[in-house]
């Protein structure tokens, strides 16, 4: 359930994983690879909130292909 700080509505890591259909394992490995930018928005506690546009972005990312080339 997405929480609301200010007017705008946020989720948080696991909330924005399950939307995404990946464990937050792999959001943090990817995160800490590099492979994905970090969100913008911490809560006080330092914990990750994300948008609407990050949860977006991240089911992009999930639902990326790509072709090797051999």
């Amino acid at each position: 359930m997405p929480i609301k700080i200010n007017g705008i509505e946020y989720y948080r890591t696991n909330e924005a994983c399950l939307l995404a259909g990946i464990t937050k394992n792999t959001f943090l490995r990817w995160v800490t690879n590099g492979s994905y930018p970090d969100v913008a928005y911490r809560d006080r506690r330092g914990w990750r909130l994300f948008t609407r546009e990050d949860v977006e972005r991240l089911k992009a990312e999930v639902n990326k292909v790509r072709m090797d080339q051999k």
